[in-house]
Formats: C-alpha cells, structure tokens, sequence
C-alpha cells in the first residue's frame, strides 16, 4: 500500500482497540485532561528543550482517517463497525495548550495539555509522544553543544547518520538548539535553514592530485570555499589550499579538519595559515564531534564545528523519556475529578497543572512552579502572586489550530525563544557534568 498523506495511522494498535472499548462501555466522550511530561531529566542533563510542538501541529492539521485507511482497519478484524464509522468521521475538536517551542522543561514540566473526549484524546497518544521525544532530545543535545561551543557556529552534517526522515527533524530540532546550518538540502527548503557543504574526501581522490582537486572546487564554488586538507599530509594540504585561493585571484574562505588531534592540528594549522599570510583564512572541524570534544576546542583556533553522529542520536540520549498520562477525567457525575498512577516509579500527579517560572532578585529562573486548582483563574492568579512567568500558550482552540504556531516564522522565533530561555536559567545549568537539574520542580494544590 501507498504511503498516505494522512497522519492518523502513526499511532500504536492499542489506542484504537481502547477507543473500541470506551465506545462499547459509553465513556468515550467523557471529557478529559491528558499531560504530555518527563518524569525525570537524564544524569547529563540539566534543563530540557522543547522542539517539536511546530511539527505536531502540521500533522494534526493531516490527522484525519482516509477511506482506504478505514477499508484496511476493518480487514484487520481489530475493531468493531461503530468504531470505524467514528474514525471515519474524526477530526480532533479539543484543545491543547503547550510551552512554547524553544523553551527550557525540566522534571513533571507539562509540555503538552490535550482537552477533549477521551475518545479524541487517546488517539492522539502516539504522535505526540513520537514527535517531541525525538525533537526534545536532539534540541537538548544542540543546545549543551552551542554552549560548548562558545558562540562559535555549530553545524548539522548528521544525515548520513539517521534514517532518512528523522534527519531532517533532527536538523530543524537543532536549529532550535541553535545551529546554524545544516548540510541536508530538504531540511533546508522545507524549514528555511541556510545549507552548508563543499566537498568529502572523494572528490580530492577522484583527481591526481590534490591542487588539481582544489582548483577545480575554487572554479566552481570561489576563493570563499571550505577545502578539505587532511586527505593526504595535512601541511601540504594547507599550503595547497592557500596558493590555489591565491591563483585564482582571492583569499580562501576556510580550510576543514576531519580526523587526527583536532587540537593540536588547529594550532598548527592557524600558526601555518599565519606564517602564509592568509589570516582571514579560517578553520573549520568535524570527526565525531559531541559537546565534551567541542568544549575540549574551546581554546584551540576553531571558527565553527560540523556535527554528526552525536548530534542525530542526541549525544548519549537519544529520547527525552516523555510520558503521556490522562490526569483528569468526568465521572458518571458530569463533574471532572483528578486522576493519577500509584504504581512505584512510575506515579503520576493528578489535577490539570498550569506551569510557571520564578526568577531570584538577579534576574535567573529560581522555580519551576506547577499550579493544580480548581480553575485557570485560580491558578493564574496564584501564579500572578508567586511572580511566576506563565509558560503555558493556546496550541489549539476548539480544534483550531495557532496557524503561528507552525507558520513560516515559527522556527526562527523557537530558536530566539530558547536563547532567551536558556540565558535566564543560572550559571549551573550550562555545566556539561552530570548533576541536579538547574531549578526545582514544586507542585502546589489549591
């Protein structure tokens, strides 16, 4: 079977059979509130980054059971016909409110609140979980390398590294964690994000010789190109490099170090470049790079970094362990009562939460504040009198969907509002060793 262009089947088998069930037991169209959260932070991390949410909302838009996806359904015998009718009917009508894309979580932060039946809610489980625990994790991983990286540009080159699909989520995650490019051409058309790339190791091979290899690069691409120097003796590659630039009448734009000491060749090769005169000339690393390789640079000459493996993968993390939960559902009473697992290391917290964040009197995140109360105004004004920055925004409004929120400036301001966010969190939080997370979680019950 083709692939569909609707999303409603990216989901697990056990969402439609419960749906199944919930409709033959009358409860699902009881109301109720689902969290979308993590439990805990990774050892080696000590803030978390939503990305994602933009990407959820353009599959929600798609999410939607097309005929042949409903004829496929009841060849599977899973479900009954009053539950395929009401699939073939559906169309998500709740609301989901969200932290902002681009913002900083941490433990029992509710990065997702899905309102609706249950019905409508449950189906929903999957993508969300999918989405935001892949995007999440390579984000967090980008920005603990950005900040390695000391301002120094930071760039996506993982495609190679990642099935194909993922790759470009993984390079639009990175870009919110702020890289600044990325060397996979659909994540670049599709999102926007400046392409970057010149040349491997096998187009200096394919000629006889490496000057001749750079010539004809500097033909095509100008003086201001990035040329591979380590195919061969990596002096010889430098001083190639430079009189080839030279030759076609300009300054080389950069040279790239792949392999070997990257410190001590970074050194070297800028005390070469110097002695040459080519002192704009800059220099550029890749070769398995993570944060703690980036950090171990950061006082070596190295203008920027190009990242892979790690970066797609998440550096050692590769999902943010999130959870999807239903916290709050209508009893036979019609009214909504607070849910929650008692099971042993995996208890939840009943009650629809509203988060907000605390700063000290210098101005950096003190508190991650999670309100339970009886109503929005409650719990807004409790976060008015803590002097709690509310975090939470409108995703979807009675199965409307913030068309801003996916829009074509979307992405650019997530990656400005993580920079903000990230920048108000204290000094421990930009730390790369394993330890507490930057600010505590506190729940308050009203």
């Amino acid at each position: 079977m083709p692939a569909s262009f609707s999303t409603s089947l990216l989901t697990d088998m056990y969402e439609l059979t419960m749906l199944d069930a919930a409709l033959r037991s009358g409860t699902a169209s009881r109301h109720c509130v689902f969290e979308l959260f993590g439990r805990r932070l990774p050892a080696t991390r000590r803030f978390g980054v939503v990305a994602g949410t933009g990407r959820i909302l353009e599959a929600l838009e798609r999410f939607e059971f097309e005929p042949e996806q409903i004829q496929w359904l009841r060849g599977l015998g899973i479900v009954s016909e009053e539950t395929l009718e009401y699939l073939a009917n559906f169309r998500f009508s709740g609301n989901i409110f969200g932290y902002a894309e681009g913002e900083c979580y941490f433990p029992g932060s509710p990065l997702l609140t899905v309102e609706g039946t249950f019905a409508e809610c449950t189906v929903l489980e999957t993508l969300l979980l999918s989405v935001l625990n892949h995007d999440c994790a390579i984000a967090s991983a980008a920005s603990r390398m950005t900040i390695a990286a000391h301002g120094r540009p930071c760039n996506d080159m993982g495609a190679r590294r990642a099935h194909e699909r993922a790759a470009i989520s993984a390079a639009r995650a990175a870009y919110i964690g702020g890289f600044a490019g990325t060397s996979n051409l659909e994540a670049a058309k599709r999102y926007g994000i400046r392409a970057i790339g010149t040349a491997a190791h096998s187009f200096t091979l394919l000629h006889d010789c490496e000057r001749e290899a750079f010539d004809a690069q500097i033909a095509s691409l100008g003086t201001a190109t990035t040329l591979l120097v380590d195919t061969y003796d990596v002096a010889q590659g430098v001083r190639n490099a430079v009189e080839a630039a030279r030759a076609a009448g300009g300054e080389l734009g950069a040279v790239r170090l792949d392999s070997g000491d990257l410190v001590a060749q970074a050194f070297t090769v800028r005390g070469q470049l110097d002695a040459m005169g080519a002192t704009t000339t800059k220099i550029t690393v890749t070769n398995d790079l993570d944060e703690y390789a980036i950090a171990a640079l950061g006082a070596a000459p190295v203008d920027s970094y190009g990242v892979g493996t790690k970066l797609v993968t998440g550096s050692g993390v590769p999902t943010a362990a999130l959870v999807y939960k239903v916290v709050q559902r209508e009893g036979e009473d019609g009214a909504m009562h607070p849910v929650a697992k008692k099971s042993e290391a995996k208890s939840t917290v009943g009650g629809r939460k509203w988060a907000g964040r605390t700063v000290d009197e210098d101005g950096y995140a003190a508190e991650e504040v999670l309100v339970t109360a009886p109503s929005e105004e409650a719990a807004m004004a409790e976060l008015e009198r803590l002097g709690a920055r509310p975090l939470q925004v409108v995703l979807v409004r009675d199965g409307v969907i913030d068309a801003e929120a996916w829009g074509p400036d979307a992405l650019e301001r997530a990656k400005e509002r993580h920079l903000r966010s990230r920048n108000e969190l204290p000094y421990q939080a930009w730390r790369l060793s394993e330890g507490e997370t930057a600010i505590p979680t506190r729940h308050i019950a009203l």
